[in-house]
């Protein structure tokens, strides 16, 4: 089993397209083992689409893995999905990390693309079958409510395989949708205690449907920032997630220093967490940087001594 962190970010915190690349270009050369971007299509802050930041990715960086934290499968067609992840896979020699979800039906991307929420879980269910079976085999027949294939295929195929499939969602129907599908599970903003019973229900399942997944496939995130929680841009943000989680930020983020990340960074693995995708709280491309830069030099020698 193996401890990991990567990056994440959920907007587009720089200010243009060369700051992006500079930081890419410091995780890939410093160790960083993943990059993750969120998926949002409508909305006032700048956002990237991820499966294109996928596809960039593959063909910018050598060393890095890259995945969707998560892309919303309600929205996407899975077949074009599926083949879009295999390309990619392919040109990176596999390094892409797929993760897919509902999607929140308050959501404006639903009304905005002309998608209706009702359904969508099942419509999810369908696609991760169709995902699944497209990247490993080579006629694929499905005879579903929302989709229907006949003897369909893919070439080429993945250069991983099996493709890893990350799964998030902590509601029952998504616990039965990782057991059966995934091949990972991504925690959503959730803190320790909300992912311990996750994981148990997961591996529970997996294991009466005869497919345990891998103990270091559980990944979970937060934010973090070198610096003091009186910082206004802390306030800010911790003021904003407690709005959309509607409760105190306790658990959700930790500033200070190397101590404090790690704090928790160790609560989570007490809770089952072998996989994390860190959210530095910056804005603007030099601090970015800069909170990647103390991120990679003193906080990831820990992570690695884990293993």
């Amino acid at each position: 089993m193996t401890v990991s962190a990567g990056l994440g970010i959920a907007n587009f915190p720089f200010e243009d397209a060369k700051g992006f690349w500079r930081w890419v270009d410091l995780c890939d050369s410093g160790g960083v083992d993943s990059i993750w971007q969120s998926d949002r299509l409508i909305g006032p802050d700048p956002n990237l689409e991820c499966m294109s930041v996928m596809a960039a990715l593959a063909g910018a960086t050598r060393n890095l893995k890259f995945g969707m934290n998560v892309a919303s499968l309600g929205l996407r067609d899975p077949v074009l999905t599926a083949k879009a992840c295999a390309t990619i896979d392919v040109l990176s020699e596999g390094r892409l990390l797929p993760a897919f979800g509902v999607g929140s039906s308050r959501s404006r991307d639903y009304a905005a693309t002309g998608t209706p929420t009702r359904g969508r879980g099942k419509r999810s269910e369908e696609g991760l079958q169709i995902l699944s079976r497209l990247w490993r085999e080579d006629a694929v027949t499905l005879e579903g409510e929302y989709y229907q294939l006949q003897d369909a295929s893919i070439a080429p195929k993945p250069v991983q395989q099996p493709l890893p499939l990350w799964v998030g969602g902590s509601a029952p129907q998504a616990i039965e949708r990782t057991a059966k599908w995934g091949t990972g599970w991504q925690a959503g903003i959730e803190s320790p205690t909300e992912v311990k019973p996750v994981i148990t229900a997961i591996k529970a399942r997996a294991a009466e449907l005869g497919r345990p997944i891998d103990e270091d496939h559980y990944g979970a995130g937060f934010a973090f920032r070198f610096g003091s929680a009186d910082e206004p841009i802390v306030a800010r943000y911790a003021e904003l997630l407690n709005k959309r989680i509607g409760k105190p930020a306790e658990g959700f983020l930790a500033v200070g220093g190397c101590e404090e990340i790690m704090a928790l960074l160790q609560r989570f693995r007490e809770a089952g967490v072998h996989k994390f995708i860190l959210r530095p709280i910056a804005h603007g491309t030099e601090e970015m940087l800069e909170q990647s830069r103390l991120l990679i030099e003193r906080a990831l020698p820990e992570v690695m001594g884990l293993n």
